[in-house]
């Protein structure tokens, strides 16, 4: 090995962050969720262990891959990069970095006795033909959307239904805020947990969005959509180099009549363009789904998501894939587990959510 190279595993929190986000900051494949602000409020919020494998040449940062060691009362451990979110995966400077920061994360999962390593990258895009034909059902892809130069002209390039839905919200009496205010989180939390007990999903807790908010700064934004004094939308956007990410967005079900999602979607869509930022990301969706088509409407495309497991220090032949598909006893249960959520109390699914869902990767 060339000396000049140098290769480490650090504990996140004695990392210089500073280096690390500014390497971050120049990385053309770079995503807000590779901020050091995830990392952070992963470990602050939720006691999660965050690690860094760096490569320096010459004394330079030259490749990173975050990764976050996850401990469930019961099962086995892994090492994710990154989880919560659709991708959070190797940033280098060449193929042959990237290579020997996986190698070194295979190491650290060894070293700490983890046999489950999953690194989360993102790929191409689809071509349009792959996106019908050819591919597994429930194929999940990266929704990725450039943005012209305005908010005028994002307006201007969509169909006339989009745009009357939009100007419907607005007529509906429906008005959209951007906040950046701590105490906004407490808006946005109070509709995302009544949306998620509708979805029967468990749901991250108030302080995991407190500590996000706390961490990213103004790089993230929250709108609230308003009946009245009433919110009934809401949704989150991240900000990094001149990427803009939606992980999270719900609307009230006994409102979605009046259109709230899309004044919702259009408020932090125009925002963004205006503010300069040139790509907005969508998030993750099963090709021809609904959500799929609520993205694609709005002139998002289809990535691919290339999601690799290890176990013990071999790739999984039969784990997650580029399509993230694999039929499981757990993936057969879930409509069943779903459907009793649904039926809990909400403050009971409040409570019970966030110990759960500290240990769902996804």
């Amino acid at each position: 090995m060339n000396t000049d190279i140098q290769a480490r595993a650090s504990r996140f929190n004695v990392f210089p962050a500073t280096e690390y986000d500014q390497y971050v900051a120049g990385h053309s494949q770079a995503t807000p969720y590779h901020s050091s602000a995830w990392l952070q409020a992963t470990e602050s919020a939720y006691g999660h262990t965050g690690w860094l494998i760096t490569l320096h040449h010459n004394g330079i940062l030259c490749g990173v891959l975050p990764l976050v060691e996850v401990k469930p009362p019961i099962g086995a451990e892994s090492l994710v990069s990154l989880p919560f979110c659709d991708l959070g995966g190797v940033l280098a400077d060449n193929a042959d970095i990237r290579e020997h920061l996986i190698a070194e994360a295979k190491i650290l999962a060894k070293t700490n006795r983890i046999k489950t390593l999953e690194i989360r990258d993102g790929g191409d895009v689809l071509e349009t033909g792959e996106t019908l034909e050819g591919l597994p059902a429930h194929t999940k892809v990266r929704m990725l959307c450039e943005l012209p130069e305005s908010s005028e002209a994002l307006f201007k390039s969509y169909k006339p239904k989009l745009r009357s839905q939009i100007r419907k919200a607005e007529k509906n009496g429906l008005r959209a805020e951007l906040l950046t205010a701590p105490d906004s989180v407490n808006l946005f939390y109070n509709v995302f947990t009544q949306n998620m007990r509708r979805l029967g999903s468990p749901v991250h807790s108030l302080q995991w969005f407190q500590d996000l908010k706390a961490a990213y700064g103004d790089h993230m934004l929250i709108s609230v959509v308003f009946q009245g004094d009433k919110p009934v939308g809401a949704g989150i956007v991240l900000l990094g180099g001149k990427q803009a990410c939606i992980p999270w967005a719900s609307t009230l079900e006994e409102f979605n009549r009046l259109a709230p999602n899309m004044l919702l979607y259009w408020s932090l869509l125009s925002h963004v363009c205006d503010l300069g930022y040139t790509l907005f990301d969508f998030g993750r969706s099963t090709l021809g789904e609904g959500t799929y088509r609520f993205k694609k409407q709005w002139g998002a495309e289809p990535y691919k998501l290339v999601w690799t497991e290890y176990h013990s220090g071999e790739q999984n032949p039969t784990g997650l894939d580029a399509s993230g598909n694999g039929a499981t006893r757990a993936s057969r249960l879930r409509p069943v587990i779903e459907n009793i959520w649904r039926r809990l109390p909400l403050p009971f699914a409040n409570w019970l959510g966030p110990k759960l869902r500290r240990y769902i990767t996804l």
